[in-house]
């Protein structure tokens, strides 16, 4: 596939990152020469240099042949744009932009065909507010993602000493908890990945990922670890983007304060967000954390845009008895280094926002793409179509599936998504040996490798006599 990305900053870094070990030919284009030299030099691709808005710079880059524009630059403007130039003058099939401004969610219609031609559109930092608000929602875990709307959660968890399932076989987990279905879909056990049966022990320390409804995943949880107490009270140092959307969304559930050092901003932000309360101050000032309490707060949450100033700053949080502590951090080596430190989650925003992108670029009937270990895996849904003629999964049991190595089916949920309004009658079937996947199904799947990925969608895909 030929994709042109617009934009060689974080976001557009990754995607290219991803994308380019998937034999597919990649054209960078951004403003920054040096950007783009050092891109180049890391990866197997073309970069152009010149303002992405411009018909002669997407000329340049290959538009007039290529298959999907990925158009992520920081300017919604530019975004918008170049999709409407790439519609009109190439015909380009897919066209996906990256929009931070709320108003563009608002008046859909402004991204149809006949308007700014946006096939699909993504708002990295609305991806990471609705993350940080599941992580608060269940504070013991590690990651917390979704599928099938919702109904299905894959959630990874530390072992720890006095869980009920900890020192046991997987296999116990149905008899300790025989009213809740849940799979345990991989484990990292010291940084390395093993793919469990029933007879495999649970260790302390075990990073382990589990997919249940979503429902389930407090009473799942509780059998590798001590609940902690809920979320009651948090501290948000960064009033920018994401620190306002997530106040926003959190400040009618938890008592929210939020640290800016900006006074005009932090007034701003005074005046929009009525339940919570903004301080003048930076998330370093260590003077400041003890006046508001931090001993108190059960997460503190550094989302400002200087990784150096958000680490710190969780690290002072967490010496001075902040319960839980999250940072975002953009640089890969940063996060490397802290993870698992005295920084509880260390957030990548380009891996937490990347899936929305895969989801377009995977080939079959792919709803859903979660990176995860630093892009290193993922977990996918996707859409089975055909029948036992046409399909190598349509009419056949788990069992009877040969997925290779490495690839594990979580879940399936099966039925038509409700109307608007309508009620949610899907069934959740957590996958066993016996489930038979029919067609339309969804199927959830855990993928320790990438490179397993091609096989993956090969497999899924259905033969010629399905047309």
């Amino acid at each position: 596939m030929k994709i042109v990305i617009l934009g060689a900053g974080q976001v557009g870094t990754s995607v290219a990152e991803s994308l380019v070990s998937e034999a597919n030919e990649i054209t960078v284009v951004d403003t920054d020469l040096v950007r783009l030299a050092r891109l180049q030099d890391r990866l197997d691709l073309r970069t152009v240099v010149g303002n992405a808005a411009l018909p002669s710079v997407l000329e340049r880059a290959g538009m007039a042949d290529a298959d999907m524009l990925i158009a992520v630059t920081q300017s919604d403007q530019t975004n918008l744009c170049a999709c409407r130039t790439a519609a009109t003058l190439y015909k380009t099939p897919t066209k996906i932009a990256r929009l931070r401004s709320p108003d563009y969610a608002r008046y859909p219609e402004l991204l149809e065909a006949k308007n700014f031609a946006v096939d699909f559109s993504i708002c990295p930092e609305q991806i990471i507010t609705d993350y940080l608000v599941q992580l608060l929602a269940f504070p013991e875990a590690l990651q917390v993602l979704e599928f099938a709307d919702g109904l299905v959660s894959l959630v990874a968890v530390r072992a720890i000493p006095g869980g009920t399932l900890v020192g046991h076989p997987v296999a116990d987990l149905r008899r300790h908890i025989p009213t809740v279905d849940a799979r345990i879909a991989a484990i990292y056990r010291r940084d390395q990945p093993i793919i469990p049966d029933g007879e495999t022990l649970i260790e302390a320390g075990d990073e382990v990922f589990f997919l249940a409804a979503t429902r389930d995943i407090g009473q799942v949880v509780s059998e590798l670890r001590r609940r902690d107490r809920p979320t009651r009270r948090i501290l948000i140092a960064g009033g920018g983007n994401i620190g306002e959307r997530l106040a926003g969304a959190t400040q009618d559930r938890y008592k929210v304060k939020l640290v800016e050092a900006d006074e005009a901003r932090a007034r701003t932000l005074g005046a929009t967000l009525k339940h919570t309360l903004v301080l003048v101050g930076e998330g370093t000032d260590e003077n400041l954390l003890a006046a508001e309490s931090i001993e108190d707060m059960d997460c503190f949450l550094a989302l400002t845009n200087d990784d150096e100033n958000n680490i710190l700053s969780a690290l002072l949080a967490k010496g001075l008895g902040a319960r839980r502590v999250l940072a975002l951090i953009n640089r890969r080596a940063y996060v490397d280094l802290v993870q698992a430190d005295r920084i509880d989650i260390a957030i990548s925003p380009a891996q937490i926002s990347i899936g929305s992108l895969l989801a377009r670029v995977r080939k079959g009937d792919v709803a859903a793409v979660h990176s995860l270990r630093r892009g290193a895996a993922e977990a996918l849904e996707l859409v089975v179509h055909g029948d036992s003629r046409t399909s190598q999964v349509a009419g056949r049991r788990i069992e009877q599936l040969d997925l290779p190595p490495g690839v594990t089916v979580g879940a399936v949920v099966r039925g038509a998504a409700p109307m608007a309004g309508g009620a949610d009658r899907r069934r959740v079937l957590i996958a066993h040996h016996d489930v038979v996947i029919e067609a339309e199904d969804h199927v959830i799947l855990f993928v320790i490798s990438k490179d397993l990925l091609p096989k993956v969608e090969r497999y899924f895909q259905v033969g010629l006599g399905f047309f």
